[in-house]
């Protein structure tokens, strides 16, 4: 439980406060181990990430616009997944495929023009045999032309904030206004697990037979680690050998993307070196779910005089393995609170150190609607906040 604050704080203004939160206890699965520099690799571009937390466990060129290959596929099936979500599209939706769409040249699931194929083999075409004629195919009957379908990728970045990507197809065949950063392509990989995880599912499947024609899933890591289940691999000579790969090991994911390597035993290799070094050396807890009270603070002129207070959501921490113990956590409201106050309103901070330093700061919000008092509670709490 959250320890209360003696009573004759409650007179004091909420600025002044600083609430000393317990954090839950947990029974560590490992010995402390000391954290080595991360690897380096021979890549252009690489990241790891923690899939909750968003800690970052490993950078090298992280926010560099790199060509992304079939990388790309990610956002076609994200924008896919976003459209069925609304109801726009159904699985069984059939498609009819264009000659552009036939004609695309790179990897095939090997459609037929004139044919109709369903939105769901077309889907598991591009997730599992990296279809480029399936991603047109799916961008045309969804947009009309590949180039409209472009802009809703493009829109759907800058609503995910990836700042430093620009799609001018759905398949990631070179064009030099085509490029991605690893710290971009983790928002939509980290959306897609998050928002959309009955299909992310597709990303773990071994292989997909159309048209009679087996194919096996290009990510070598789900033959090798059995905690990964994603995510998409790349490769154009300009691009480089890629491959995005998120793994789930006892509660904790992570990702981790390697961009521009130079084969493809290279990427499966450099990608679980990434992995291990993060689950080796980091853990992630959620010390506060969301939605929970951790504090009720004194609120001004309100119809109550208590505010319950806490984050909105689930408050993921990543941090060195072993060193739970050493984790604190505090309330700080932002400033006096006055009513009327709405719930999701953000009235404060929770911050998380490690020892002495301060590793992370969260909002705290109220967790109840408040109204205004009356007369005379908004005449009394006038005269309590001059002293």
């Amino acid at each position: 439980m959250i320890p209360r604050m003696p009573s004759i704080f409650k007179l004091l203004p909420a600025y002044l406060l600083t609430v000393c939160l317990q954090i839950p206890s947990f029974t560590a699965h490992a010995q402390e181990v000391p954290v080595p520099a991360a690897p380096q690799l021979d890549a252009r571009g690489y990241l790891l990430v923690d899939h909750n937390s968003g800690a970052i466990l490993a950078e090298s060129n992280a926010d560099e616009r790199l060509e992304p290959a079939s990388l790309t596929k990610i956002m076609t099936a994200y924008v896919v997944f976003r459209e069925l979500a609304k109801g726009k599209l159904s699985l069984d939706d059939e498609v009819l495929i264009s000659e552009k769409a036939w004609r695309t040249g790179g990897s095939k699931m090997f459609i037929e023009v004139g044919k109709r194929v369903t939105i769901s083999d077309l889907l598991h075409g591009m997730i599992v045999q990296s279809g480029n004629d399936a991603s047109v195919a799916l961008a045309e009957h969804i947009a009309g032309t590949e180039a409209t379908f472009a802009e809703l990728m493009n829109s759907h970045a800058e609503r995910l904030g990836m700042n430093d990507t620009h799609f001018v197809n759905a398949t990631g065949l070179p064009d030099p206004e085509h490029y991605i950063t690893p710290r971009d392509i983790v928002k939509v990989t980290t959306a897609t697990i998050r928002e959309f995880p009955e299909y992310y599912a597709w990303y773990a499947l071994p292989d997909f037979t159309y048209n009679n024609i087996k194919q096996a899933n290009r990510n070598r890591l789900l033959g090798q680690d059995p905690s990964v289940d994603g995510v998409k691999t790349g490769h154009t000579q300009a691009a480089g050998y890629c491959l995005v790969a998120s793994a789930l090991r006892e509660g904790q994911r992570l990702t981790s993307v390697v961009m521009g390597t130079n084969s493809e035993s290279s990427r499966a290799r450099d990608s679980l070196a990434l992995l291990n070094y993060g689950y080796r050396f980091f853990e992630t807890h959620n010390p506060y779910p969301g939605g929970l009270p951790l504090e009720q603070l004194r609120i001004w002129s309100g119809d109550t005089t208590e505010l319950p207070v806490g984050p909105l959501r689930d408050l993921f921490i990543t941090i060195p393995r072993g060193k739970y113990a050493e984790l604190t956590a505090e309330l700080q409201p932002a400033g006096t609170i006055n009513a009327p106050v709405a719930w999701g309103d953000m009235v404060g901070e929770i911050v998380f150190k490690l020892g002495d330093t301060e590793i992370k700061r969260e909002p705290a919000v109220a967790l109840a609607d408040v109204g205004r008092g009356g007369i005379l509670r908004r005449a009394l709490d006038s005269v309590l906040q001059l002293f």
